[in-house]
């Protein structure tokens, strides 16, 4: 079993969040039967299609990296708050916002995302900040702490159209004003 973000209604009445209907992200279904789309990005797009959820698990070392913070996708900061681990629409809209950079960021460097790419990505953006050197070194050192004992870097190898239709998800969920149910 691995981690769930699922789409559910907010606020929540009564006890327990209300899931929404996967009628309201039926649209991602076009991009899971486009001709020409990678197989991971289809996967992705149909599971949503069908079901209103995102299968997360992949994605958290990524978004965390992006982000700048642990267990964004898991909603930590939620649990530790509200002991719900729920992504409001706000935290919905931040997700899809810093992805949706990131994809206009990667789109130079061609359609496969991997730990170097990234990498890039990333250390463009942060040399044209404010505090370069220090965000420049806080990133190295992040980056670092996701290698193996070996040295060795984690094995990404996402196509950019299905981080798009990540960013997609947390953007239709913030647009409509539904939150994010991390289950594990």
């Amino acid at each position: 079993m691995g981690l769930d973000n699922v789409a559910v209604q907010w606020p929540r009445t009564g006890r327990f969040y209300d899931p929404v209907a996967p009628a309201a992200f039926v649209d991602f279904a076009a991009l899971a039967d486009a001709p020409d789309v990678a197989s991971p990005t289809a996967a992705l797009a149909g599971h949503i299609a069908e079901t209103g959820t995102v299968r997360a698990t992949a994605y958290t070392e990524l978004v965390d990296l992006l982000l700048g913070l642990n267990g964004v996708l898991y909603a930590t900061e939620a649990a530790n708050e509200d002991e719900d681990p729920v992504i409001d629409p706000d935290g919905c809209a931040w997700i899809a916002g810093g992805l949706e950079k990131f994809v206009l960021g990667h789109e130079r460097l061609g359609d496969l995302v991997t730990f170097d790419t990234v990498g890039e990505v990333l250390r463009t953006a942060v040399a044209e900040s404010r505090l370069a050197e220090q965000q420049l070194r806080w990133l190295g050192s992040r980056m670092d702490s996701l290698r193996d004992e070996s040295g060795g870097a984690p094995q990404w190898a996402f196509p950019l159209s299905e981080l798009a239709v990540l960013s997609r998800f947390y953007r239709r969920c913030a647009d409509r004003a539904f939150a994010v149910y991390a289950d594990y």
